[in-house]
């Protein structure tokens, strides 16, 4: 039995992770249950969560070295990193809180994990990263040109891990995820947002003409992937992508989202927002090489768990 700590671990992703690794394992999570979106959602995870025994919560900022310096001890074997401030447009708002939490969070954790003396810092970035589309798919050599702060504050924090394993030693793998969805998701989100809407029969917005493409990772896949890194180390000090494979446009997700739930909901389409990728793409071949990672969820059928789950729990 290992002994995990999780950052933001009351978060969608987070929880998962979670969930999963704490069948075997004991976890620690730190959380501060910001209101980017609902604490009360994140409570509800924690509640699940802490049903297993071998889960324990900590309250807590990223931002406070101290504090991380208490949890992340010399008994803590992996740091599962997944905190962070989220969300595209609003660092396009707002661009000093993705950095203060995505950056300087970030390198709160590494410099805690160095000191604690940990197995592996698994780090959460995104395909943000690369922002601006010179070919696709998008491998790992791809040229990096964020579109949006938060790109840039997620790739930052991936050169913060490749520097710390690089100069200190320390083991660290950041896994760039393609537009994670499923249970539990964050309500921001389209899926998220077209289900709820769909439901109610109620318009639609679209941010641009719908011919955007994304790249959708169904959240066990990242859990597969996360999972993996307990056993290997041959990722350590790389940065791989963790996607689905295939990317559908937004109007395909519509009208997918639309089969499924019967809806008669328009679509109204709308000026295109500051920081939105125009496509998505990943190129996973190296995933598959250093950790055997091979996505078992097709779009179509991750929405359509992803609408059951959702039906049931508005049930409850």
């Amino acid at each position: 039995m290992f002994k995990i700590v999780i950052t933001g671990g009351a978060g969608f992703i987070g929880s998962h992770i979670a969930e999963d690794l704490a069948k075997e394992n004991e976890v620690v999570i730190i959380d501060n249950l910001d209101e980017y979106y609902s604490p009360e959602q994140k409570k509800q995870n924690l509640a699940l969560l802490l049903e297993n025994k071998n889960v324990s919560f900590v309250n807590g900022d990223i931002r406070d070295r101290a504090l991380l310096k208490q949890v992340i001890d010399a008994d803590v074997d992996f740091v599962f990193h997944e905190a962070a401030q989220a969300g595209v447009r609003i660092s396009v708002a707002d661009p000093f809180k993705p950095n203060e939490i995505n950056v300087v969070g970030t390198l709160n954790v590494l410099q805690a994990s160095l000191d604690a003396g940990v197995k592996r810092v698994i780090n959460a970035s995104s395909s943000s990263i690369y922002g601006k589309v010179k070919y696709l798919p998008f491998d790992e050599k791809h040229p990096t040109h964020p579109v949006s702060p938060y790109g840039v504050s997620k790739l930052a924090a991936e050169q913060y891990c490749r520097v710390f394993s690089e100069i200190y030693g320390l083991p660290t793998v950041s896994l760039r995820y393609f537009t994670v969805y499923g249970p539990r998701m964050r309500p921001d989100l389209a899926i998220s947002i077209f289900t709820k809407k769909m439901l109610a029969n109620e318009a639609i917005t679209v941010f641009g003409n719908g011919e955007q493409t994304r790249d959708f990772t169904y959240i066990s896949d990242i859990v597969q992937a996360n999972r993996s890194l307990l056993r290997t180390s041959a990722a350590d000090g790389r940065a791989m992508n963790i996607g689905g494979g295939n990317r559908i446009s937004m109007n395909d997700l519509i009208a997918n989202i639309r089969k499924i739930t019967g809806s008669t909901s328009e679509v109204i389409y709308s000026n295109r927002q500051m920081g939105d990728a125009e496509h998505t793409l990943s190129d996973i071949s190296l995933a598959r090489e250093f950790i055997e990672y091979m996505p078992k969820v097709s779009i179509d059928r991750g929405l359509h768990l992803y609408y059951e789950w959702y039906v049931q729990s508005t049930r409850c």
